[in-house]
């Protein structure tokens, strides 16, 4: 099909807060230093980790007139900075949302719920 043969169709398209929850989940786990997705919510102090396929659960999106702002709840790696890593999964997620749904980003909060220690051998 070449330029002249195709049409512009007027209208609007909505993505669903579970879709951005899934993006950004998938963004966060290929990010240095993020183990996991957590619950945003401590059970008695501590953070549970959520299962892959329950992502979403660790991030809330909130949409605004401008933009959504996205919160992150991760678990990280023990051993690395934590101011480092929540700035690059933040980029990171920003970079997703901006450049494959082409959604306009207002903020994103992480939250580092916990920390995981490796077993060592």
């Amino acid at each position: 099909m070449t330029d002249k043969d195709q049409q512009v169709v007027s209208g609007s398209l909505s993505v669903a807060t579970d879709v951005i929850a899934d993006l950004a989940g998938y963004a966060a786990l290929e990010s240095y230093g993020v183990v996991g997705m957590a619950a945003p919510t401590l059970q008695d102090g501590f953070a549970k980790m959520l299962p892959a396929r329950r992502l979403r659960r660790g991030i809330l999106v909130h949409s605004g007139e401008s933009g959504i702002s996205v919160e992150l709840f991760v678990v990280i790696e023990h051993g690395t900075n934590i101011s480092t890593v929540s700035d690059n999964l933040a980029d990171r997620v920003r970079f997703v949302l901006e450049h494959y749904a082409e959604i306009p980003i207002d903020d994103i909060i992480v939250h580092v719920q916990g920390v995981h220690v490796r077993k060592s051998k």
